[in-house]
């Protein structure tokens, strides 16, 4: 527990992990924070992963167990004979191996299997390592949302509040009437309402992204985070590229062909074990007098009964299990790319649209206070037309929050940042 409260993004350790692998990145400004360090901040802290090495040293460790050659065993053969002959030894006593021999290359399919499943712990480690990432990519978008939002409802509050202080002005004089001044207190409520709210998401959502990274919720408590990553919008995406990067990048999908391989590995090796091994016993042995050597070749089963076709069924089996793992998982990705690339486009159209309307109600807006200064407009028109385009600008960030759900969900169907993705232009 104490461990766990004395976790904090200031520790050496991390930051000379996090200097490691950032790479050439921009994001590795010191005292900043964004989406890029926090991730390797997660895989550093992540209890998840921890498990996923582990598991990966115990698959490894089963590599050097295939590769173990059986062992000689010893033999001391000891007999008394009651009735020997007047003049011969009654003790019978010797020394003998035996050293068993693998054929049918038992030995290499075994390590073959190892290696395999060895590799799809590796990829299981990815398989893992992006859920965290893609765990911490999705609180970091909550995150800002509601920090986005926020910073939006307190401008559109004051302009509300200026609102509401005028027409009770104009109440008190009779230029307004009663439902009008109820209507923008009504209208001050409700964002005031809408503040609260993105206030509390801005805090839970904090909460989880300290619980994603592993950290305490105190230690994201004074850091600077940067929400650069959610600025970018990405205008081109072919679906065909973007199938492709999902087939051959997916850890799950590589992890399931390695499974699969393993699963030939173990039906070549059942395979194998329809040929009996070999054992040879070199020996000396002394018997009544009589010095013996011997080299019996012994331990060779006859396969009368059976030729091992019964696990043999089952490793196919396996195997056709296997490889229908393989067929579903790829369809999965394909389906799940697909669909992402679609919806992407959808969302982004409507991110454009908002876009659009946004800056004709900002040059809108700048017609307003000029004619304002000129004294042709009231400071009342001016204040509504403010209080609108703040609620175009919260439409406008909701459709880039939108367009920003789509592209995590992109880059899950792919388990890849799209900002590493490398896509060949599309003509305009």
């Amino acid at each position: 527990m104490n461990a766990f409260e004395a976790r904090t993004l200031d520790s050496p350790d991390l930051r000379e992990y996090v200097a490691a692998h950032c790479g050439d990145t921009d994001s590795c400004t010191p005292g900043i924070w964004d989406l890029n360090t926090l991730t390797l901040a997660a895989f550093y802290f992540s209890p998840a992963l921890d498990i996923a090495r582990a598991k990966h040293g115990v698959s490894q460790a089963a590599i050097q167990s295939a590769g173990q050659r059986p062992n000689p065993a010893l033999q001391l053969p000891l007999a008394y004979t009651t009735n020997a002959k007047a003049g011969e030894s009654p003790y019978t006593f010797g020394l003998g191996l035996d050293i068993p021999l693998e054929t049918a290359g038992k030995r290499g399919y075994r390590l073959a299997q190892a290696q395999q499943m060895s590799d799809a712990a590796r990829f299981n480690i990815g398989t893992i390592a992006w859920q965290v990432r893609s765990r911490l990519r999705g609180h970091m978008l909550n995150f800002y949302a509601a920090t986005s939002r926020i910073e939006i409802l307190g401008q559109q509050i004051a302009a509300q509040q200026q609102i509401v202080a005028m027409l009770d002005k104009r109440l008190a004089v009779g230029a307004a009437s009663f439902p009008e001044a109820d209507q923008a207190r009504i209208a001050l409520i409700r964002n005031r309402i809408d503040l609260a709210h993105a206030q509390q998401q801005s805090q839970d959502e904090r909460a989880q992204i300290a619980s994603v990274i592993g950290l305490p919720v105190d230690a994201l408590a004074n850091i600077q985070i940067s929400f650069g990553a959610f600025e970018r919008v990405h205008p081109a995406i072919p679906a065909d590229d973007a199938r492709r990067q999902a087939i051959l990048n997916r850890a799950d999908v590589l992890a399931a062909l390695s499974e699969y391989e393993a699963s030939q590995a173990a039906l070549q090796l059942e395979i194998a074990r329809q040929y009996p091994d070999i054992h040879i016993g070199p020996g000396y042995t002394f018997d009544a007098g009589a010095d013996k050597f011997v080299l019996p070749v012994s331990g060779i089963s006859l396969p009368l009964f059976n030729q091992n076709q019964g696990p043999i069924a089952e490793a196919s089996a396996r195997r056709t299990e296997a490889a229908a793992r393989v067929h579903a998982l790829q369809a999965q990705a394909i389906d799940d790319t697909q669909r992402a690339v679609q919806n992407y486009r959808t969302v982004l159209e409507k991110l454009h649209l908002a876009e659009s309307l946004l800056s004709a109600q900002r040059r809108q807006l700048q017609d307003l206070q000029k004619t304002y200064k000129a004294g042709e407009t009231g400071r009342l028109a001016l204040t509504l037309a403010q209080q609108e385009f703040y609620t175009q600008a919260l439409t406008r960030q909701d459709a880039l929050v939108q367009v920003q759900r789509n592209i995590g969900q992109l880059e899950d169907a792919m388990q890849r940042p799209l900002l590493t993705t490398d896509f060949p232009a599309v003509p305009e």
